[in-house]
């Protein structure tokens, strides 16, 4: 593995300072380095625009936090790039890594021995009017949510064409396993296992107090019906973008063919992260 994309966090000056040390040791080591067009241009260097970088890299090192990590795993659907994501923000589900460690793990990927996960993602569409006006690919989240004016939303669901319910509530969130620690999770969300083959649905402050998380096999299709005559409805996009609802949209969410490489730490275990970054067992 030589071919390395280094991609930071906008606006902060950290990041930038780790790519200045970082780009002499990779090239100390044998490795062909593409920086992103903006972090190239503060080093005074020439970049790569962030959309060409999975398809010309074999591994992609993410500086910043789970956001910055969120939006290059989109950018590198349907492309056999590894991504190791440094955490430089807060919590740091997916940015598994942290600084200190950062030479050490690097070491042991360009050797062949860092170990990785595919995560999977998920597909969605928005049909209206028997057209479909909008689909995605998302590595955490799904969620139909409500403006801060609006009323309850009313969500008509089926899985596999299946009635399950019509919720009345705030929204609703289709989670994969790796996201099931974001939005999912505050919301009341079972933790999943990042690589279990599954999904989650989760309500968001359901009228009915008895609607509670339902955990699906991944290879269940989803499909939510906006019964609420609102313009204040938006489907919402690993917390990062959007699509305004109206009413008798259809909207269906299920694992996409795409899968996400993520590079994990050989010394650390998922109990010992959810540990960690959850603070389980402190007074």
């Amino acid at each position: 593995m030589k071919r390395i994309g280094i991609i930071c966090k906008a606006g902060r000056p950290e990041p930038l300072e780790i790519a200045k040390t970082f780009l002499p040791w990779l090239k100390e080591r044998g490795c062909e380095v593409f920086l992103e067009e903006g972090t190239a241009e503060l080093l005074g260097m020439r970049g790569t625009t962030r959309e060409e970088m999975p398809s010309i890299c074999e591994a992609l090192i993410v500086l910043g936090g789970d956001g910055t990590m969120l939006s290059v795993a989109r950018l590198a659907v349907g492309r056999d790039v590894m991504i190791l994501g440094v955490n430089l923000g807060g919590l740091g589900f997916i940015t598994e890594f942290n600084k200190d460690e950062l030479h050490a793990s690097m070491e042991k990927v360009l050797s062949g021995k860092c170990p990785y996960e595919k995560r999977i993602m998920l597909s969605t569409t928005v049909q209206r009017a028997e057209k479909q006006v909008f689909d995605s690919i998302v590595f955490n989240d799904v969620v139909i949510n409500k403006g801060a004016l609006a009323r309850i939303i009313d969500i008509e669901t089926y899985v596999n064409d299946l009635y399950v319910t019509t919720f009345k509530a705030d929204g609703l969130i289709i989670s994969s396993p790796t996201g099931s620690t974001a939005y999912s999770l505050s919301a009341g969300g079972p933790i999943l296992y990042p690589t279990l083959n599954s999904i989650v649905m989760t309500p968001i402050c359901p009228h009915t107090l008895t609607n509670r998380p339902i955990v699906l096999p991944d290879d269940f299709a989803v499909e939510l019906i906006m019964r609420s005559d609102t313009e204040d409805v938006f489907l919402t996009l690993d917390g990062q973008s959007g699509f305004s609802l109206k009413k008798d949209d259809v909207i269906e969410v299920k694992k996409s063919v795409y899968t996400t490489k993520i590079l994990i730490p050989c010394d650390r275990d998922y109990f010992q992260v959810l540990r960690t970054k959850l603070r389980w067992g402190e007074r």
